[in-house]
Order: C-alpha cells, then sequence, then structure tokens
C-alpha cells in the first residue's frame, strides 16, 4: 500500500519557503523534506541551479536551528547531490504535467524513499567519511540508476 505523504502543492512549497528563510521548525526538517524542498527547487530552478544553491540552502538552515555543519553531523555534500539527483530522475520520469505532491508521493514511495537508500550504492565507511561529507564522492559498491558517478 502506498503512503501519501504530501497531499498538496501547497505543502511542499511551505517546506521549501521554511528552508529557503530558514524559518522551517527543525522537527518538520525529516528525510521527506528534503526531498520536498529538492523537488520545489528542482522544478523552479532546474537541475544545475538546484545543484549550485542546496547545499548553501542546507548549511544556512543547519545553522539557524542550531545544528553544525561538521565531518560528522550537518550538511552532507554526497548525500544531498545523489539524492538531487536521485528526485530529478523521477520528476523527469513523471514530466512536468504531474504536481509535486504526486511526484514526492511516488518518489517516497519508490527505493528513494527509505532514508537509507545510499547504502545500496556507497559502503558506509565510505558514505559518512569526512571526505564524503565535505564533497562529492562517487559509489562503491554500485554505479547510480541514474548515471551519475
Amino acid at each position: 500500500m502506498t503512503k501519501i505523504w504530501f497531499s498538496s502543492e501547497d505543502e511542499i512549497a511551505h517546506i521549501a519557503h521554511g528552508v529557503v528563510e530558514r524559518t522551517l521548525p527543525k522537527p518538520e526538517w525529516t528525510h521527506a523534506a528534503h526531498f520536498a524542498a529538492a523537488l520545489y527547487l528542482l522544478r523552479q530552478r532546474g537541475l544545475a541551479a538546484a545543484l549550485a544553491d542546496m547545499p548553501g540552502l542546507i548549511r544556512a538552515y543547519n545553522t539557524s536551528t542550531g545544528v553544525a555543519n561538521t565531518d560528522t553531523e550537518g550538511y552532507h555534500e554526497t548525500i544531498t547531490l545523489a539524492s538531487l539527483r536521485a528526485a530529478a530522475s523521477v520528476l523527469e520520469r513523471l514530466g512536468p504535467e504531474v504536481g509535486l505532491d504526486a511526484v514526492a508521493n511516488d518518489l517516497l514511495n519508490g527505493p528513494f524513499g527509505q532514508s537509507k537508500w545510499t547504502l545500496a550504492y556507497w559502503s558506509a565507511g565510505t558514505l559518512f567519511s569526512p571526505a564524503a561529507r565535505r564533497s562529492w564522492v562517487g559509489p562503491d559498491l554500485q554505479p547510480l540508476p541514474f548515471g551519475v558517478e
């Protein structure tokens, strides 16, 4: 049975604006919310801009909620960039006519909806290394299904 994570595009916009404006309550910054913000940015700005903008937005949001961005917590470059590309692949597959709430629900009910989806592609040692947290590190277990190494 599929879960309804979001029931309107307004919910998606609320999360994205909350991250951008650093007003989203910290308990609302969930795995699903990360993807909601990513999808909103992707649809509004495109992949190149989302890849450029999302890292700074997450770092600033973390800082505003008291989360340090260090080698062991806070912002994670490899997970962020992989997740943006995963979201972009679902957005492209479903097309521009599908509402963001439906795209988010499809994404979150699929393999990327699992919070540890990245561990199918990266070993824990590689993924949680300071190097992967600071910059892009390609998968060491198997290639990503959307063609980014």
